[in-house]
């Protein structure tokens, strides 16, 4: 494709019903050389770009009468393209079109795919205080519904209709890429718009979205009620604690707790610990083992019934209020803490269910609790809570998707990944023709811990989706860790189990059962 294709005078509009366009812009970026390191091109290895051409298009249209204003940015390679569109969902609050999405963008157009992400109607906000709230009480349901879905569909098609005017045909698969919202948007993608892509690959994806986060607000939540922030020290104690006693549950010294672990967080009350926080030493307190103990039963009712999954023994619960922890919490030399609310959640609530900019969340009561779940829930599942568990116009499409999630996952609880599988399973028995779930001991959100990352997961989706290779497992490493260990992740339910010999830290030593 030459590059004076590449130009706003020279691309026509794209075609999108219901929408109307309000400006194109095309320019050729030339020889672009760098490297995407592991974990921030989603869902594949690291990158190389040599030299790479490609034409950069950003087009700007909005839905007439909602008052929006949407961004698609694309890039189309000029002289490398293997015939295939890479959608990049987004993270957080933000549908796409960040610095997060630019890496694997870079990954994908250095690939040959032509590639693309939207700001679903947000811009560069990273926050709903931005946009949720038209004014007290009444929420944007237009820019949440773009964010939650609408957004997300467009993509597809004005992407589709770029690569077509530019290239002169259609790509022969189309692809979705993401994690976290991302893989909530994946998830959301095969449900509501089953035709938009070939192919999903939707990690640690945030569906049950109006429920998981009362999980998130827990254990802060349990603090003030308990009228007591013990250091994170006391939690991060108890937390070695259960992985030394799980650990070798799995048969291997590997730190990552593998399956069931029956730990009771008040056997180390009274354990004393040199607390960092303080420089001092310190004893972990029966507040901390309540707390954790709580924490990992997830969120009841005042009547002791679930709102939502607990959060995994070996998950980091607690940091400092700029670390990503559900709990951020801030110490004072003279022994006191402060505990902060998981922004994510308390957004949330604040915005959307409370619809008020000025609540403060760490007030409520147990009663309160139950009822912002309550209301979260019954208010806005159908807009975002991604959970229909009918994914049958997806399989007739011939549609093919992956999901993997790291069982120590602090974001978000991977119960209910699990849970949402197996909904999915009971509709569809053979919903592992089409779609299926892989759990990694160990791996935090998305990318990182002790756990193996599977960056195999793309490369797998795609030679699902074109030559029908099922994958039965996931090629996965750890990484930044001391030492690297290898899995093959398995499709779920099965889990690897240790042949009981050799090098633990190699795939070889696993078998699928």
């Amino acid at each position: 494709m030459p590059s004076s294709a590449c130009s706003s005078s020279a691309l026509s509009m794209p075609s999108l019903p219901g929408a109307e366009f309000l400006s194109l812009k095309a320019n050729v970026v030339s020889n672009v050389t760098g490297h995407v390191p592991v974990g921030a091109y989603l869902n594949h290895g690291d990158a190389t770009l040599a030299g790479v051409n490609y034409c950069n298009i950003t087009v700007s249209y909005t839905h007439p009468g909602q008052g929006d204003r949407l961004t698609v940015l694309a890039w189309l390679p000029i002289d490398t393209w293997n015939g295939r569109l890479q959608a990049i969902g987004g993270d957080g609050w933000q549908a796409g079109l960040n610095y997060a999405a630019s890496l694997s963008m870079r990954g994908a157009v250095g690939e040959g795919y032509a590639t693309l992400t939207t700001d679903g109607g947000l811009g560069t906000s990273q926050s709903p205080a931005d946009w949720g709230l038209l004014s007290p009480g009444n929420v944007n349901l237009y820019d949440l519904q773009n964010l939650a879905s609408t957004s997300l569909n467009d993509m597809s098609i004005i992407g589709k209709s770029l690569v077509e005017k530019f290239y002169g045909r259609p790509p022969r698969y189309a692809y979705f890429n993401g994690c976290s919202q991302g893989g909530r948007q994946g998830l959301m993608l095969a449900q509501r718009y089953p035709a938009a892509f070939d192919g999903i690959a939707a990690a640690a994806p945030a569906i049950n979205w109006t429920k998981f986060f009362m999980t998130g607000l827990w254990p802060s939540y349990l603090m003030r009620k308990a009228d007591s922030v013990p250091p994170p020290c006391e939690f991060n104690a108890i937390r070695a604690a259960a992985i030394r006693a799980c650990d070798m549950n799995d048969g291997v010294p590997d730190g990552i707790i593998s399956g069931r672990c029956d730990f009771d967080p008040h056997c180390v009350v009274g354990r004393v610990i040199n607390c960092t926080d303080f420089g001092q030493l310190r004893r972990i307190s029966a507040q901390a083992a309540d707390i954790m103990e709580e924490t990992w039963r997830g969120p009841t009712k005042i009547d002791g019934s679930p709102i939502w999954y607990g959060l995994g023994k070996d998950v980091l619960v607690t940091g400092s209020m700029t670390d990503v922890a559900i709990v951020p919490i801030e110490c004072q030399r003279n022994g006191s803490c402060t505990a902060g609310n998981f922004t994510l959640a308390d957004d949330w609530i604040k915005y959307f269910v409370l619809k008020d900019a000025d609540a403060d969340t760490s007030a409520l009561s147990h009663q309160e609790f139950d009822d912002v779940a309550h209301m979260s829930h019954q208010q806005y599942d159908s807009i975002i809570g991604t959970s229909d568990p009918d994914l049958s116009a997806f399989r007739r499409l011939g549609g093919k998707m992956i999901t993997y999630h790291g069982t120590s996952d602090s974001l978000i609880p991977v119960d209910g990944s699990i849970e949402y599988y197996k909904r999915v399973l009971a509709l569809d028995p053979d919903a592992s023709d089409f779609y299926r779930l892989f759990l990694s001991p160990g791996l935090r959100h998305c990318f990182g811990g002790a756990g193996a990352y599977p960056h195999s997961t793309f490369e797998s989706l795609r030679r699902w989706t074109e030559d029908g290779t099922v994958p039965e497992t996931l090629a996965a490493a750890s990484v930044g860790s001391e030492r690297t260990i290898h899995r093959n992740l398995c499709a779920f339910p099965r889990v690897p189990v240790y042949n009981g010999q050799g090098d633990w830290t190699s795939a070889e030593a696993f078998h699928c059962a």
